[in-house]
C-alpha cells in the first residue's frame, strides 16, 4: 500500500512537470512575440487628445447643432453609433434611417442631392474624430505652408468599399505647438466614380468645448489655385450644439409617411 501511494504520486509530480514548464514556455513565447500595434499613427493620437481625446467622444451618442442659411436654418442631429441621421428646416427634412437615404419636401423646395448631403456637413464638423473610422489608411504627406507658417499633416485615405466615396482623400494639418487641428484638405469623387486631383480646403481655427470635447465653431472654405491657398471664401456657422449620452428612438430616423426616399450613388 505504501509503495503503491509512492509510486501514483511521483507518477502525479512528473505529470505535472511537463505542463508547468509548457505552460511557463507558452507565457515566455507570447511574452516575446506580442508587439505594440497602435491603431493611429502617434501625431494622429495627439490630434485626438488635443481635441477632447477619443474616450470623451465615444462615451457620446447624440449630436445636434443649428446650421444658419440665409433664408432658413437647418437642425442636424446624428447618432454617433450608428450614424443614422436628420437634417430639419422649414422648408424640407431629410435623413437616413441606417440604410436608405429619405426626402420630405412636399413643396419642391430642395435644390440640392440629399443623397450626397444628408451627412456631409458632420463629417466636416465631427473631424478630427471621424477620422478614427474603421476603413481609414493613415499615411505621410508633405507639410502645408500658409503664411509662412509650417503645418504638419497626415494624409487619409480609405479601403475599397468604405463609405459612399471610398476614392475620397482627406490632408489633415495641424499646429505643430498645440496638436489642434488647423486645415483640412479633401478630394471629392462623388458622381463622378473618378478619383480627383484637385484638393479644397477648409481652415479650422475657431473652436468651442461642448463636454470635454473640442469641436468647430465655424468653419472656412477657401478660395485656390493649384496647390496654391488664397483668400477666405465662405464660413459656416454652427450654433446651440448638444452632446448626449442617451439615444433617441428608431423612428425618429426613420423616413416620414409623405416622405421620398433617394438613390444614393456610390463610387
Amino acid at each position: 500500500m505504501k509503495k503503491a501511494t509512492i509510486l501514483f504520486l511521483a507518477l502525479a509530480i512528473g505529470a505535472c512537470k511537463p505542463a508547468t514548464k509548457k505552460e511557463e514556455t507558452m507565457k515566455a513565447v507570447q511574452e516575446e512575440t506580442v508587439e505594440p500595434n497602435p491603431k493611429f499613427p502617434e501625431a494622429m493620437e495627439k490630434i485626438f487628445e488635443a481635441h477632447g481625446g477619443l474616450a470623451v467622444w465615444k462615451e457620446q451618442r447624440t449630436l445636434t447643432y443649428d446650421m444658419p442659411k440665409k433664408d432658413f436654418t437647418e437642425t442636424h442631429t446624428i447618432d454617433l453609433w450608428s450614424r443614422k441621421d436628420r437634417v430639419d428646416s422649414e422648408q424640407f427634412s431629410l435623413g437616413s434611417d441606417g440604410k436608405e437615404v429619405w426626402l420630405l419636401d412636399t413643396e419642391k423646395n430642395y435644390k440640392g442631392d440629399a443623397g450626397f448631403y444628408h451627412n456631409l456637413m458632420f463629417y466636416f464638423y465631427a473631424m478630427p474624430f471621424v477620422l478614427a473610422d474603421d476603413g481609414i489608411i493613415y499615411s505621410e504627406t508633405e507639410d502645408l505652408v500658409y503664411d509662412d507658417k509650417s503645418y504638419p499633416g497626415i494624409r487619409i485615405s480609405y479601403e475599397s468599399g468604405v463609405g459612399t466615396s471610398s476614392k475620397d482623400e482627406y490632408f489633415i494639418y495641424f499646429d505643430s505647438n498645440t496638436h489642434q487641428m488647423a486645415w483640412l484638405g479633401y478630394t471629392v469623387t462623388y458622381r463622378t466614380g473618378e478619383v480627383s486631383e484637385t484638393v479644397k480646403w477648409i481652415r479650422y481655427n475657431d473652436w468651442q468645448t461642448i463636454d470635454g470635447a473640442v469641436l468647430p465653431k465655424s468653419i472656412t472654405w477657401y478660395n485656390f489655385e493649384g496647390k496654391k491657398i488664397l483668400d477666405a471664401r465662405s464660413t459656416v456657422q454652427f450654433e446651440n450644439v448638444t452632446l448626449s449620452k442617451a439615444s433617441l428612438p428608431n423612428e425618429f430616423y426613420a423616413k416620414p409617411e409623405k416622405a421620398e426616399f433617394v438613390t444614393v450613388k456610390k463610387n
